[in-house]
């Protein structure tokens, strides 16, 4: 049987209260009964009740937070930052992958306040309305984080997408390229492919050039996608010089498409990914790619959070992140 309050205070010889003031660290017991009760909960193994303790304070210190992919690396070192400024702030993470899946969302969404979590960091690649009403309706506060809705209702962390893509594709165009290949996740579905697509038409139209809707490839964000977006890209007659991709994986598909076509890279062509996760740097030749502060956006979210869950207060609930290209071997 678990051992509890109650055994804790007829073992130490104490009230229950003074032994909650012991876990609680209350400074308002004596040194020899504190001692008198710390060598009992050792004795008996006890262990306070979360649970319990939140259902009297009102606070379970416990954030969930939902990731679309947790395999992802991406989401991997996003959550890493979440994760070690909670602990900063002495919150437990209860973390979940949904898949990139509605449903499951929404009923992760109400598991997780069904836990009486105190906040939810929640990343998803298609904030939609309905969802956002959801959010609204939360008895807690809800960060997103490299997610947003279109409304900005919701505190959010992101960088520029738009402009991180027109400071990418124009780079391409500097170098002389003409023909700029984009391969975008879902157009219809991510809010911020949307912004990114934006930034690369921002791009096009600067420099002169028509929109060539047989240079944009939708697909997801994976490397088998980045692969047969090549493949798509490389039957065109009049074929892309350099080619833009949503997202490091998707780069490296591209990368090795070429290789396996016996084209150099940069050479016959020049790519770009985005997101700077580990996989640029291990890609041969080496990525260069949007730097986005994955670590600092789940770091800075979290700690918004914990603002917002203190009744804090917040300048801005909607968090723009500084971006940069680092050039690597895959540009001349």
């Amino acid at each position: 049987m678990n051992v509890t309050i109650y055994d804790v205070a007829r073992e130490a010889n104490v009230s229950m209260a003074t032994v909650s003031r012991v876990v609680n660290g209350n400074p308002n017991v004596k040194p020899t009964t504190r001692k008198k009760v710390l060598e009992a909960i050792e004795r008996l193994g006890y262990r306070p009740n979360a649970v319990a303790r939140g259902l009297a304070s009102k606070k379970t210190t416990t954030v969930g937070v939902i990731i679309p992919d947790i395999s992802n690396i991406f989401f991997a070192e996003l959550a890493r930052g979440i994760e070690d400024i909670a602990t900063m702030y002495k919150y437990n993470i209860i973390l979940s992958n949904s898949d990139q899946n509605k449903e499951k969302e929404f009923h992760l969404l109400n598991t997780m306040l069904g836990k009486q979590v105190d906040g939810i960091v929640f990343m998803g690649e298609n904030i939609t309305p309905v969802l956002v009403e959801e959010f609204e309706r939360s008895p807690v506060p809800i960060v997103l984080a490299a997610s947003f809705d279109e409304g900005n209702v919701v505190p959010s962390v992101n960088i520029n997408y738009e402009q991180a893509t027109y400071d990418a594709v124009t780079s391409l165009f500097e170098k002389g390229n003409k023909r700029i290949g984009f391969v975008s996740g879902p157009t219809e579905e991510i809010n911020s492919v949307n912004k990114k697509l934006a930034g690369y038409r921002r791009a096009l139209e600067e420099a002169g050039i028509a929109f060539d809707e047989s240079l944009l490839v939708d697909s997801d964000f994976t490397y088998d996608s980045g692969m047969e977006a090549f493949d798509k890209l490389w039957e065109l007659d009049d074929k892309p010089t350099a080619i833009f991709a949503s997202s490091d994986e998707l780069a490296l598909g591209l990368i090795h498409a070429a290789q396996d076509k016996g084209l150099q890279i940069p050479t016959d062509v020049e790519v770009i990914g985005f997101d700077n996760t580990r996989l640029a740097t291990m890609v041969r030749p080496t990525l260069t790619t949007v730097v986005q502060p994955t670590y600092d956006i789940g770091a800075v979210a979290m700690r918004l959070l914990t603002k917002l869950m203190n009744k804090e207060a917040v300048d801005n609930h909607t968090v723009t992140l500084p971006h940069r290209i680092k050039v690597r071997q895959s540009t001349k």
